[in-house]
């Protein structure tokens, strides 16, 4: 489920920040030059998106076995990284605030990545027969997504349509779903039952 979907929604920060931030926000003292710059920070948020929800499934399976150390010495050498990550973006590449977003991404992923890895190492968790096919469809259907997102980011001026706020209200809602009607129908053509994974109560 952290695949199916975090990772569709990681593409559409990455590839439609700027789009949804100016329907959102763009309006009166916000204009479009804030507008581009919180989309890099969004941008940074989506680079991220996959570790920071997959860490929330990971680090649990370490405390029901009673193991609160592994998770906090991860915990601390993220945070080092994290560090080391802004230094890097904003003293050494000069890529102002929105390196922050994306270096808290990054960690996460390092983060989440590291405790799976503890996991498999030690015994705990081995990956279902098949996930390799799993993946490669869920990257192939968020891939054709990003794809069509990406064309009506830029075919559309996003920024203009600010002066009708309901038209552009309109095409976000329509660029939105039909992308994840787009990235569902991907999935459920390729075989991939979508409702053997909805929670039975």
């Amino acid at each position: 489920l952290v695949l199916l979907l975090a990772l569709p929604c990681a593409v559409a920060l990455l590839v439609f920040a700027e789009p949804m931030v100016a329907t959102l926000f763009q309006r009166g003292a916000f204009d479009a030059a804030a507008t581009r710059s919180t989309a890099l920070a969004v941008m940074g948020w989506g680079a991220g998106v996959l570790g920071l929800v997959a860490v929330k499934v990971a680090a649990p399976a370490y405390y029901a076995r009673q193991d609160t150390t592994t998770p906090m010495k991860v915990a601390v050498a993220v945070l080092v990284l994290t560090q080391l990550l802004n230094l890097l973006f904003i003293g050494g590449l000069g890529m102002g605030v929105a390196a922050l977003a994306l270096s808290i991404g990054l960690a996460a992923n390092a983060n989440a990545a590291t405790l799976l890895w503890g996991l498999r190492r030690a015994g705990h968790y081995t990956p279902a027969p098949g996930w390799a096919g799993f993946a490669l469809k869920v990257v192939l259907a968020s891939t054709l997504m990003g794809a069509a997102m990406a064309v009506l980011a830029h075919q559309v001026d996003w920024i203009a349509l600010g002066r009708r706020e309901g038209l552009r209200a309109a095409a976000m809602a329509g660029a939105l779903g039909g992308s994840a009607l787009l990235y569902f129908g991907v999935l459920a053509a390729s075989g991939i039952r979508l409702r053997s994974y909805m929670r039975r109560g």
